[in-house]
């Protein structure tokens, strides 16, 4: 059965009408995912139809984690300066650093992912499926599937939002575009942490047991 609660669930995620989301979660048997697919293929979801539109004004902000330990930078892009300034966007906008700073990702989209990164962790998968015993024959299934489980770890459009794990950053992305009602892009995102890439100085247990003996 389709409820008014999954109409609104849909329309807010995309943007589209009310009889065109109900419509489609009744081909879609109440599937919601399916729904924005279907949504998406006639052109009636509202983040693919502004996908295309230059995105320029919007804001650069920054993220510090309480203790100085973790920092953020993050610019995010939509089409006008009237709507960066929108509550609902900065908001955005800190919600995603925030998720940054938690969740680590490398990447923006597994679009950005190099070739050779992938093909090496390709590599690695397989090996380690084939000295798990798995048959041969289903050993490249089974990296593939591990691959997406990869991208869900790296990328960040595809993790799950700290706030609300059952939705990705993504899907929170497609829910703002359809209520600000304008094309929104994660342009780019530096993360820092503190002593990252330092190899930091390990004293010897011996010699500081020995220190401390007197010896």
């Amino acid at each position: 059965m389709i409820t008014a609660e999954m109409v609104k669930q849909l329309r807010e995620r995309t943007g589209a009408g009310m009889m065109d989301c109900k419509k489609v979660l009744s081909e879609a048997n109440g599937d919601m995912e399916k729904a924005v697919e279907l949504l998406r293929e006639k052109g009636l979801a509202a983040a693919a139809k502004k996908a295309g539109r230059i995105a320029a004004e919007g804001l650069v902000d920054a993220y510090i984690h309480g203790d100085g330990r973790i920092g953020v930078l993050v610019e995010i892009n939509i089409e006008t300066d009237f709507a960066a300034k929108n509550e609902d966007f900065k908001a955005f906008v800190k919600d995603v650093a925030m998720h940054i700073a938690a969740s680590k990702p490398e990447y923006i989209s597994r679009e950005e992912v190099p070739a050779d990164k992938l093909e090496k962790e390709r590599e690695i998968l397989r090996a380690q499926a084939l000295n798990e015993g798995k048959p041969e024959k289903i050993v490249d299934k089974m990296v593939e599937g591990r691959i997406e489980k990869y991208y869900k770890e790296v990328c960040l459009l595809e993790q799950p939002f700290i706030k609300d794990p059952d939705k990705t950053i993504q899907q929170l992305l497609n829910e703002k575009i359809a209520v600000i009602g304008e094309n929104i892009n994660i342009r780019r995102f530096v993360r820092f942490e503190r002593g990252e890439g330092i190899e930091k100085k390990e004293d010897n247990f011996a010699e500081e047991v020995m220190k401390q003996i007197g010896g």
